[in-house]
């Protein structure tokens, strides 16, 4: 009986023949690489920098400042009874952060690494994974950002605050999780497509802030449903919101939120994660020759 020519050979690169192939086996092999690509975007974010690791504080810190100077100082947006202000908008913005990092973290995959890509074999898809993977290392630090003053506002200020964890918390990991799915989905799809159009690189950071003022990121989807019903399902719809509604029901009692909705949401995250991969996947055959 003759044995199988594929037998001597530790490891064969062979072109991809599912259409969904996520290949964890072969992302495990090359876990090594993941976790260097890892401290690499960790490490070199913010060298050579002035304050260095601070801006994982300053960002989310001064944009929540703004947010309630404007739209809860200023417009006189509600929040909730018992809920601080400054405190609703650093729940939203703590949030949407790691979404939208992850999102334009790997919307440009293939344009930052063609050198890399045309030189070496590796699994691509560890690339946008790893950047996923560093944003959840700043999710953690301004996490905890959140719950210091969480525990400010509830302990040290003289501002009666009722709002509370609520026992669906625990569900928190799954949260992030679906946050992760999601931009790691879309990021793939528009890196993808920039291989052929440049021009949507220019489009990637002006979409995205639009996106957050369609999110409920300073602003209740109540509040909103009350003051343009019409148009409320715009905002309604957006899986962004309801996972946003959700941290804020979560950490501090208040948002709309419901098991539909998020069920919903997980099932579109996850649709856009595979179309991602599948784009993805079909792109890095041929994408050196485009880009």
């Amino acid at each position: 009986m003759l044995s199988n020519k594929n037998d001597n050979w530790l490891y064969i690169i062979s072109p991809k023949k599912k259409l969904i192939d996520l290949n964890l086996k072969e992302i495990w092999y090359y876990r090594d690489l993941l976790i260097l690509f890892v401290k690499r975007n960790v490490i070199t974010v913010y060298k050579q920098t002035i304050l260095g690791p601070l801006w994982y504080f300053i960002q989310p810190l001064f944009t929540s400042i703004i947010f309630t100077l404007i739209f809860n100082n200023m417009a006189n947006i509600p929040t909730g009874e018992g809920v601080p202000s400054f405190l609703f908008n650093l729940a939203g913005i703590t949030s949407w952060n790691y979404f939208k990092e992850c999102l334009t973290g790997t919307s440009n995959t293939f344009a930052q690494n063609q050198g890399l890509f045309g030189k070496v074999y590796f699994p691509r898809v560890i690339v946008p994974l790893s950047v996923v993977l560093t944003n959840l290392v700043k999710y953690a630090i301004q996490l905890l950002v959140f719950i210091g003053f969480y525990i400010y506002y509830v302990f040290f200020s003289e501002t009666l605050v009722t709002a509370k964890p609520q026992s669906a918390i625990v569900f928190l990991p799954i949260l992030i999780i679906i946050m992760g799915f999601l931009g790691l989905g879309l990021g793939m799809i528009i890196s993808s497509m920039t291989t052929k159009y440049r021009d949507l690189k220019f489009l990637i950071s002006f979409g995205v802030q639009l996106l957050m003022y369609g999110s409920a990121v300073m602003y209740p989807l109540s509040y909103f449903k009350e003051k343009l019903p019409n148009i409320s399902w715009v905002v309604e719809y957006n899986p962004m919101t309801t996972i946003i509604e959700a941290f804020r029901y979560m950490t501090l009692g208040v948002g709309d939120f419901s098991l539909v909705k998020m069920l919903y949401t997980t099932l579109i995250c996850i649709l856009i994660f595979l179309i991602g991969l599948i784009v993805f996947n079909k792109t890095e055959k041929s994408f050196i020759d485009t880009i």
